[in-house]
């Protein structure tokens, strides 16, 4: 119980009443009888409240997935209890969390409404900042006095928990006018695939420039010609018509880097889920794993039905300025891959990377197709371009100049070993990502 705002102006109002007793006889008998008189009104009307007014229940509505940045609406319902006498003032207060927003509150209560229905229903907005876990812990209630000389807080446990999505409709409208078109394809057909699995299709009888090598003996030595000659059967194979997918993407320092009002790796993971999105849609398996700041591993499924799956595994990833390192995950990625995969590896490459990455990269191009996605340094390209004032800013420039340089002389010399590479600015990640995926699909390297 915390005295109210009528209570300090009283004792204000008191304190000079007993200035003013200094100089007249008279305003000292009236400054004591004022206090005598305040004193146990002030008590009764603590003890009023304390014991007699209603604490209220309550209980909170509130949709358990939330999409980032929307609109989210929410309700209050807030209940008579058992106690006979009501507040004389109801402040409202929603303990939502630090990740959302919210202007509703301190929400005032008109008491009146009790008259008429036992059960009020309080609707604000939320809007989610940040994706991942949430929890509300409770609703805090401040009730007024009749006086209005104290005010009681009471803590009701109203629990509440959920996950926050990145909203999937923005980051497909962002994507831009003509890739909505081809986010809207089922498939990519008439392509010749590279799968190493063969899928049995059919029994066929032998033509003329069919391998021998096909030929079923079992199903031949069945059939027999009119004329009592073997008829030679083949099997029919044909290739897989999936193929698999890996993100491996940079939860460390690499990405650690806000871009405008955004962090790189928050564009990045938006750009794996509407690839992943736009590759189960034309039946490829897709998996996804992380690594720095979180190590995360999402198994290979495919249909549309895998999508939700993958949103609730990386909800709650976040980066973090630790160290990260793409060997180890590139390592960690082969000794779980049981099938050639499309691998995408989204960092930021700097020329370091080109030795520790030498050995693994020609293990990865013997089996698995690769692709390594880089994301631009605003603040380099910008040194590197502006016209130097001084000797400092001219260091500055020559150094930012040298480092793009050899950034761009490490790619180059992967593409010549037959790598796919990538660099891009965090905001054209998505498009560019899925215009190189569709250019592989239409190739045939898978």
């Amino acid at each position: 119980m915390k005295p109210g705002k009528a209570l300090f102006i009283t004792a204000l109002l008191w304190l000079f009443l007993g200035a003013g007793a200094f100089f007249s006889d008279a305003l000292s008998l009236v400054w004591l009888f004022a206090g005598l008189i305040l004193l146990p009104v002030i008590a009764a009307d603590a003890l009023f409240l304390y014991f007699l007014v209603d604490r209220l229940e309550v209980k909170r509505e509130l949709p358990i997935t939330l999409a980032q940045g929307a609109n989210a609406k929410a309700r209050i319902d807030i209940k008579r209890g058992q106690r006979p006498m009501l507040p004389f003032k109801i402040t409202l207060f929603d303990l939502y969390p630090e990740g959302m927003e919210c202007r509703d509150f301190p929400a005032v209560i008109d008491r009146k409404l009790f008259s008429t229905n036992s059960t009020i229903h309080f609707d604000y907005t939320l809007i989610p900042k940040e994706r991942g876990f949430w929890f509300f812990r409770g609703v805090e209630i401040l009730l007024a006095s009749p006086l209005r000389f104290w005010n009681l807080k009471a803590f009701h446990k109203c629990e509440s928990a959920g996950r926050t999505y990145p909203d999937f409709t923005k980051i497909k409208a962002a994507a831009g006018v003509e890739l909505r078109g081809l986010l809207e394809m089922t498939g990519i057909k008439n392509i010749r695939r590279r799968g190493q699995g063969m899928e049995f299709r059919n029994l066929r009888d032998y033509q003329e420039g069919d391998s021998i090598r096909d030929i079923d003996w079992r199903a031949t030595s069945r059939r027999r010609r009119i004329d009592g000659g073997a008829k030679l059967i083949i099997r029919e194979y044909q290739e897989e018509q999936d193929q698999q997918v890996l993100f491996l993407l940079d939860s460390g320092y690499r990405l650690h880097r806000r871009e405008g009002e955004r962090m790189q790796f928050d564009s990045a993971l938006e750009a794996v889920l509407l690839l992943s999105w736009v590759s189960l849609k034309h039946g490829d398996s897709v998996s996804v794993g992380t690594f720095g700041n979180v190590r995360r591993w999402i198994y290979p499924r495919k249909g549309l039905s895998t999508f939700p799956r993958l949103m609730n595994g990386l909800c709650d990833i976040f980066s973090a300025p630790v160290p990260s390192s793409p060997f180890s995950c590139l390592e960690d990625a082969l000794a779980r891959l049981k099938r050639r995969t499309f691998i995408i590896l989204i960092s930021n490459f700097r020329e370091e990377d080109g030795e520790s990455l030498s050995w693994i990269l020609k293990r990865i191009e013997k089996r698995h197709l690769l692709l390594l996605v880089s994301l631009r340094e605003k603040e380099s390209e910008t040194l590197s371009a502006r016209k130097p004032l001084n000797a400092d800013e001219a260091l500055e420039t020559a150094a930012a100049f040298s480092y793009l340089a050899s950034r761009k002389a490490l790619y180059q010399h992967w593409e010549h070993l037959g790598l796919l590479t990538l660099e891009t600015s965090a905001g054209g990640l998505s498009s560019a990502l899925i215009n190189r995926y569709l250019q592989v699909k239409r190739s045939g390297k898978l």
